[in-house]
């Protein structure tokens, strides 16, 4: 029964991708997918990538249709960097924790509280919070950015606290920070890790920077998701335990086909939460109905999408 049900649904999702590559074909559009989509997005996708690459990547292309597979903010970077193009998002539901854990308007009390820090955020964030930030950085390039400015200047960073605290480990600052965090990554299992690390004990333990301090101590290697699937690549070891979201578990199965990936768990083993609820709620379906009607459509206001694109390209300045 499950193998017939396995081949039934094999078979639709071609059908879907059939139909979904004749409407990307008919709309000049491009379909971006985050690290954290399910399998099957994946595997249509014309790029791969974290949320800042993609709407780089997306801005390079000829497209007149950007299709960001990924949450809210995704697409809304997406249009400040291409606001002459059409950017859709399946579904425009899929928020996210750590974005939602700054509120523009507390955040801007926050910033108008300490008028002489410079102020850094994190590129998952909304384009609201973007507008009131000097600089935004990614988990990749954040470190970069931070040590060239100057070591007295008074920095606030937000809004991932886990991510800042990493950054004031690593480059000995002393930056405010903004107690936000992704619901993801803040629930590994600590004793869950070492548990596996006993049970493999030449694995090696990626983490991801947006994980509490004390995961971020064990690591073997601390990264931006990219660099967790760069280092895996040309690593030597044949086991790793992943301390990130589970969907990177894909791309690093079909990049390193010899090795094997273990998905850290959460501190509640009832739940799934090595799983981004948000990421998952893009179906091939969804997908294709969104082509196909050309909506849900991702607006941002033009003067909040001006100001935001000023700390967007500050970054790409210092990066």
């Amino acid at each position: 029964m499950e193998s017939k049900k396995s081949t039934s649904d094999a078979l639709r999702n071609r059908q879907l991708a059939d139909e979904i590559a004749a409407l990307k074909k008919e709309k000049n559009a491009v379909i971006m997918a985050h690290y954290y989509q399910r399998d099957e997005i994946k595997e249509i996708a014309d790029f791969i990538g974290d949320s800042l690459a993609l709407a780089r990547k997306a801005a390079e292309t000829d497209a007149d249709v950007i299709v960001m597979c990924g949450v809210h903010f995704m697409g809304e970077t997406a249009k400040i960097l291409c606001p002459d193009r059409t950017v859709l998002i399946p579904a425009p539901e899929a928020g996210c924790s750590l974005a939602d854990s700054c509120d523009p308007e507390e955040f801007g009390k926050f910033v108008n509280e300490h008028p002489d820090h410079t102020v850094i955020s994190y590129v998952n964030t909304s384009a609201a919070v973007k507008a009131l930030t000097d600089i935004v950085v990614t988990s990749g390039n954040a470190r970069k950015i931070v040590e060239s400015l100057p070591a007295d200047e008074k920095i606030i960073f937000g809004p991932d606290h886990n991510l800042g605290e990493y950054i004031n480990s690593v480059t000995g600052r002393n930056m405010l920070l903004w107690n936000g965090a992704c619901h993801v990554h803040d629930r590994f299992s600590l004793q869950g890790i070492a548990d596996l690390k006993k049970e493999h004990p030449g694995s090696k333990v990626l983490v991801h920077p947006e994980c509490r301090r004390p995961l971020q101590i064990i690591a073997d290697k601390v990264g931006s998701t990219a660099a967790l699937l760069d280092f895996a690549r040309k690593d030597d070891a044949r086991e790793y335990i992943v301390v990130t979201e589970s969907g990177i578990l894909f791309d690093m199965q079909r990049e390193c086909p010899g090795k094997t990936f273990i998905p850290a768990p959460a501190e509640d083993a009832e739940c799934q939460c090595n799983e981004c609820d948000y990421m998952k709620m893009i179906t091939l379906e969804k997908l294709r109905d969104c082509l196909r009607e050309g909506k849900p459509e991702i607006h941002v206001d033009p003067e909040v999408a001006k100001k935001a694109l000023r700390p967007i390209e500050r970054m790409l300045e210092l990066s």
